[in-house]
């Protein structure tokens, strides 16, 4: 089974140090490089072929966001998700790392544990929110000004289960916690989760939800 390969990029040695030790640790993940600037991050990201990039946002010379956006724009690199991590969970931050088209978004005194986790959860496709930001995040994104990025023609082409699907995604739902709601298996939701991604165009499910407001597809919770 291959490992997970992860880049960290963040300016402090220390912390960049803390997050090399508990990467070290696990037997499935695979530390392939270091950064401190937003160009380093470029520059290593093509050579190292990172799985997950754990993405600091205050970096000098080019910010983590933007350095995001590069990445998630690069169609060679396709297969690099970017776990964005900061000290604090201001909405502007969130917002800015989902446009740029970040996989996740964790403040840093996330617990070891769910640190790891998301780098895996990251790594599978699936998006992830630190926990308390969810739900702000879909107010911000359903009332955020701009034309929706769906083409109406990709939303007729959902079918009732893919919308409905789509719908728990937008909830914060896993595949198990769908398969559960629906009363159908785990693969057959990853199945319908795999073909609203496609249909819709979506880099991963933090997107598909991102999508799926603006679209007006789901609607927020009063």
């Amino acid at each position: 089974m291959s490992r997970i390969r992860v880049l960290i990029a963040d300016d402090h040695a220390l912390v960049r140090a803390g997050f090399r030790t508990l990467v070290e640790t696990e037997d499935d993940l695979e530390l392939v490089g270091e950064a401190s600037t937003g160009h380093e991050v470029l520059d290593l990201v093509r050579k190292v072929r990172a799985d997950v990039v754990l993405m600091d946002i205050r970096m000098p010379e080019l910010d983590g966001i933007e350095a995001t956006q590069r990445i998630t724009a690069d169609e060679d690199l396709a297969g690099v998700h970017v776990l964005i991590l900061t000290t604090f969970d201001h909405d502007e931050h969130v917002l800015a790392a989902l446009r740029a088209g970040a996989s996740g978004f964790l403040v840093k005194d996330t617990d070891p544990v769910e640190l790891l986790r998301a780098i895996r959860v990251v790594a599978s496709g699936d998006g992830l929110l630190s926990p308390g930001v969810t739900r702000r995040m879909i107010a911000r994104i359903a009332a955020s000004p701009g034309p929706s990025t769906v083409d109406n023609a990709a939303l007729a082409a959902l079918t009732e289960r893919e919308r409905e699907v789509v719908t728990l995604v937008a909830e914060g739902l896993n595949n198990d916690d769908i398969a559960e709601r629906l009363f159908i298996s785990p693969t057959t939701a990853k199945t319908h989760v795999s073909r609203a991604l496609v249909k819709l165009d979506a880099r991963d499910r933090a997107q598909l939800v991102a999508m799926a407001y603006r679209s007006g597809l789901v609607t927020p919770p009063r």
